[in-house]
Order: structure tokens, then C-alpha cells, then sequence
């Protein structure tokens, strides 16, 4: 016959062998939500959280349903994130930033001559800057060739696309700052930004973009259309 005190001890034993996977999943979930709120989801990033992209959220909503044939491979912004202030140069040698864009909406395009998805794209970004490059909106393909600054330009007036402007960083510093916030994965990247400079849209890889369903889509973002949903 068990002593009663004997009989306490192997059911305190077994309350404690109950707890520990208690414990243990507590650990886990613990250590799940740290990294998660260090690091984020998703993309590879926490949202900036700025209340001036929330705008750019709203837009990505709105036309979200247009993006679909020949622009479905978009991912529309879903919580607002205001891109790194890109820094390259224009034709001459000057020195650009995005800002210099502010209050327009632009797809910023990066490039490279030796990435053939990129040149099979560029006559399509040339057509889609001049169909609606104005006070609203212009393509900034930006090129980030780091050997022999001579071949883009050569490229571009070879395939004489002479409607977009030629803009380049030959440290392809651009790339890495796009990268660091999880919006370059590869090439070509492009995004499309709104006139405070937030991310409405980014695509990883090429598209369609004089077709009539990014046409569509990139009025709708300016506001040029009422896109009917």
C-alpha cells in the first residue's frame, strides 16, 4: 500500500509532464512573434508605415482587379511603404534622385543589357512612355550595366527607342536598395510608384506594358480613367 505522501508525489510528477509541452509550445509561439516583429512577413520587410503611403495603398486596391492578361503577375501593395530615395544619373552625367519625380506616378524600371528578359521588354516601356508619359506619369528605366557605359546607349539606339529617357547606376546601387526592402528579386524588377514616392505595384520579371491591359491599369492608377470593375 502507497504512503499518501508517495501518491502526491506521482500525481505532481505527472500535473509537471503535462505542462511541459505546454511550456514548450509557449517558447515557440513566443519566439515566432520576435521574429516576426523584427524581421516581417511576406516580403522580407516590416511596412514603413508611413501615413503618407496609405494613399498608395487605397490606389493598389482600386486597381487591383485590372490587373490580370498581360500585367498578372503584379502584387499589389498591401500596406504602405515608401520607397528608398534612388539615386543614379541622367544621360549627361547629372545626378537624379526619385524625388526629382515627386507628383507624378512612375514605373521604375531597373535594366541590363545582359539580362535578355530586360531587352525584350524595353521596346514595350518605350511604347508605354510615349503613350502616357506627361505631367502624370513618365517610365524611369534606370540601367545598371557596371562595365562599359557605352553598350546601354548603344542598345537603345540600335532598337531606336528614343522615347524613354536614358537614366543609369553603374554601381547598381539601386538594385540593392530595392533588394534591401524585398522589392528586387531578380531581373527585371519594376514598380509602380505614386507621386509621394510609395509603392502602389511591383512585378518581378517582364511584362506586356504597351498592351491594352497594363494601358488600362497604369490610367486607372493615375487617374486618368474610371476603370469599370
Amino acid at each position: 500500500m502507497l504512503d499518501p505522501n508517495d501518491r502526491l508525489d506521482q500525481r505532481t510528477a505527472r500535473s509537471a509532464t503535462r505542462r511541459i509541452p505546454v511550456v514548450i509550445a509557449t517558447v515557440v509561439v513566443g519566439g515566432l512573434a520576435g521574429f516576426a516583429a523584427l524581421y516581417g512577413l511576406g516580403l522580407g520587410r516590416a511596412p514603413s508605415g508611413d501615413p503618407a503611403c496609405r494613399a498608395a495603398v487605397n490606389t493598389a486596391q482600386k486597381i487591383a482587379p485590372l490587373a490580370h492578361g498581360e500585367v498578372a503577375a503584379l502584387t499589389m501593395a498591401t500596406a504602405p511603404l515608401k520607397l528608398p530615395d534612388l539615386a543614379f544619373e541622367d544621360a549627361d552625367g547629372r545626378p537624379k534622385k526619385l524625388s526629382d519625380f515627386r507628383g507624378k506616378t512612375l514605373l521604375v524600371n531597373l535594366w541590363a543589357t545582359w539580362c535578355v528578359p530586360c531587352r525584350k521588354e524595353m521596346p514595350a516601356l518605350d511604347e508605354l512612355q510615349g503613350k502616357l508619359s506627361g505631367p502624370n506619369f513618365e517610365v524611369v528605366a534606370i540601367n545598371i550595366d557596371t562595365r562599359d557605359p557605352e553598350k546601354p546607349k548603344t542598345f537603345l539606339k540600335e532598337a531606336n527607342l528614343i522615347r524613354l529617357g536614358y537614366f543609369s547606376d553603374q554601381k547598381a546601387k539601386v538594385f540593392q536598395d530595392l533588394k534591401a526592402i524585398g522589392r528586387a528579386l531578380g531581373m527585371p524588377t519594376s514598380v509602380l510608384v505614386d507621386p509621394q514616392g510609395c509603392e502602389i505595384a511591383t512585378i518581378a520579371g517582364p511584362a506586356e506594358w504597351a498592351s491594352e491591359d497594363a494601358l488600362k491599369l497604369i490610367r486607372a492608377a493615375t487617374g486618368k480613367a474610371a476603370a469599370s470593375f
